[in-house]
């Protein structure tokens, strides 16, 4: 996909004129990953934002005995934020592929200029850390209040909001997760995952498509996880 046609169409830069829009384009650098590629490792320092042209990308933390992943990210999403917003950031956590990947990068130093001709820029990316940050405190509270079932179906239902796929029925997540994954996701092991998921499969609460998880009927399991 051409980068100025992409960027025509992302929300950040919907206020650009065509002008400004030309002139951005050339700064963003276009990189492909091979799945399983860490873009950039925890603590080391950081002064790009990147877009996903394509692919999937996991933001985890090593806790020194795993990893916790924190976000999942695909097409037409970004990463990478902080490191605009503040001087001599570094990096708070990893970024991996999950998939081969595309990214299109920015430099802290173009993305500061641009700011100065569009400042609603800055304030729409500030808004989606802020919106970040709460869910992470919210997954922090689920990983220390909530017990093992409970983690795992809100997870289900947050991954429903990011990566759901409204059908006739009921909601597909249209994401590709090993159980191992998922544990990561919700500070348990792969063993309770399996657990839990084939009891919410022979309660037709979900059902297992391709490696896909497909919510039978929302309502219910909304209620079933605040039960």
């Amino acid at each position: 996909m051409n980068t100025s046609h992409f960027l025509r169409n992302f929300p950040f830069f919907q206020d650009l004129e065509e002008v400004d829009l030309d002139k951005l384009s050339p700064l963003f650098l276009t990189r492909t990953y091979e799945k399983g590629t860490d873009v950039f490792r925890e603590g080391e320092p950081g002064d790009e934002l990147y877009i996903i042209q394509s692919g999937i990308v996991k933001i985890y933390r090593d806790d020194g005995v795993r990893d916790v992943i924190l976000a999942i990210f695909r097409d037409d999403d970004f990463f990478g934020e902080m490191a605009l917003l503040e001087n001599e950031q570094v990096r708070s956590a990893s970024a991996q592929t999950l998939e081969k990947t595309t990214l299109y990068v920015l430099k802290r130093r173009d993305f500061v200029s641009l700011v100065y001709q569009s400042p609603m820029i800055s304030l729409r990316i500030l808004q989606t850390a802020l919106d970040r940050l709460r869910r992470t405190n919210e997954m922090i509270t689920d990983l220390t209040m909530r017990d093992a079932r409970t983690r795992i179906m809100k997870m289900l239902l947050r991954l429903t909001e990011k990566h759901g796929i409204l059908q006739k029925s009921g909601v597909l997540i249209d994401l590709k997760l090993t159980h191992q994954q998922i544990a990561d996701m919700t500070g348990t092991v792969r063993e309770t995952v399996t657990k839990v998921l084939l009891e919410l499969q022979n309660q037709q609460v979900i059902l297992v498509k391709k490696k896909k998880i497909y919510i039978c009927n929302l309502a219910e399991f909304e209620r079933l996880v605040e039960a």
